[in-house]
């Protein structure tokens, strides 16, 4: 690991060099990760303050003064250098989405959609996700085989959604493409002038197709989710508007296709690197729930998310200014072993901890029930519907569109028969 003196810290002091965008870090970032919550758990890098201990990750996730907001920023100023004019749609897109919002407006809108996106809801959804499992895998069981990813992990999410929201044949096949698109709008930074372009056609496309929904559901309200949003009123009578409604169900592709695919895929390559704990699993009626979680844990999705200081203040000896911005690794803080006890170890009896895979505060995941409900009906179907699971031969593949989130290209396996 590269060693270099910091120029936050004495000169006689070396440090970690922390690059998230290097080949080493997207195989194992867990390494570097023990090595800076030891050495440098908060140190200035890459014009922003990194944090690795899940008790810094967690005060700066509660602490309302932590601005989320940075992203739509950071859009608006690769607008203005790439030449871009008519950004109005994405910048409202950022304003209006419960992922960059903060209070007032976070409050509103998290008061609404919390009416439907409930508990309850998502566990009368159970049916629909083990259909939607079944389906991708049963030529899997025919076969032989099927690549986790491509076939199971990514499909599903959007198999899901579309149909709790009751989307047409035709409109499904497009929303994963445009899914992929929008998901830059995350990372801001890595968009080159052609894929600014396409995100803003993209999400105009996205926005026009879903208008036509809203209409037909004002018209003939079911049970989908477009017509739970369109009905949800707080005690005062306010309602989404048709704009922050459509917002919403884009955000939630968004949001949850690319983390609910890497839950998927990260948790099936932990099990196939610890067959005791497939196992376990495969012999048990409950450890499909407790699999979950310490995925979740073991190998989060989303490794890293970012806030900005609102004020001066001080985390973890450091002094941290107005502006400032802060990256949560919280990849690291999952691993903190002032937290979790043999925190590198992947154990399904592990009594469940407070990982922080969806945030924490009031920006916890609102959609995090739904992926959890996701991954334990495909771990099911995978090792309690198949007589053995087992990897194929090649060498692992991360993806590379990302440097906050983890997840592979490809996870080829062979499957047992049909039990």
């Amino acid at each position: 690991m590269t060693m270099q003196t910091d120029d936050h810290e004495s000169p006689t002091r070396t440090r970690v060099r922390f690059n998230p965008f290097s080949a080493e870090f997207r195989r194992d970032p867990y390494p570097l990760y023990r090595q800076l919550r030891e050495a440098q758990p908060v140190h200035k890098t890459l014009g922003m303050w990194v944090i690795t201990r899940h008790r810094d990750a967690r005060g700066v996730l509660h602490d309302r003064s932590f601005s989320a907001g940075l992203i739509p920023r950071l859009v608006g100023e690769q607008a203005g250098r790439f030449g871009q004019h008519d950004v109005t749609r994405i910048e409202r897109l950022g304003r209006k989405s419960l992922v960059f919002t903060d209070n007032p407006d976070h409050a509103r809108l998290r008061g609404l959609v919390n009416r439907v996106f409930t508990a309850r809801a998502v566990a009368d959804l159970r049916p629909l996700v083990a259909r939607a499992a079944e389906n991708l895998m049963r030529p899997a069981w025919d076969a032989g085989g099927l690549d986790v990813i491509t076939d199971l992990a990514a499909p599903l999410p959007v198999a899901v959604l579309g149909e709790w929201m009751g989307l047409s044949a035709d409109l499904r096949e497009r929303v994963g493409p445009w899914t992929h698109d929008i998901r830059f709008l995350l990372e801001p930074g890595l968009m080159k002038s052609e894929d600014f372009t396409r995100v803003c056609a993209v999400v105009e496309q996205f926005a026009a197709a879903l208008a036509v929904v809203l209409a037909e559901r004002r018209s003939r309200p079911g049970a989908d989710l477009i017509s739970r949003l369109l009905a949800a009123r707080t005690t005062g009578g306010d309602t989404l508007s048709d704009e922050e409604l459509i917002f919403v169900c884009i955000m939630c592709f968004v949001a949850g296709n690319e983390t609910t695919k890497s839950l998927i895929g990260n948790g099936v390559l932990a099990l196939l690197r610890h067959p005791d704990q497939g196992t376990l699993l495969r012999s048990q009626p409950k450890p499909a729930r407790a699999a979950v979680i310490e995925a979740l844990r073991y190998d989060c999705p989303l490794q890293m998310t970012k806030r900005v200081a609102t004020r001066d203040c001080e985390i973890g000896g450091k002094r941290i200014s107005a502006g400032d911005q802060i990256l949560v690794c919280l990849g690291a803080a999952n691993r903190d072993p002032a937290v979790f006890d043999r925190p590198d170890e992947f154990d399904l009896t592990r009594a469940p901890g407070d990982h922080l895979a969806f945030g924490h505060g009031m920006h916890g995941c609102l959609g995090g029930l739904l992926a959890e409900l996701q991954a334990e009906v495909a771990f099911d179907y995978l090792y309690r519907h198949s007589q053995g699971v087992a990897s194929s031969d090649g060498e692992l593949e991360w993806q590379d569109h990302s440097f906050i989130v983890r997840g592979l290209k490809h996870l080829p396996v062979t499957l047992g028969s049909v039990r």
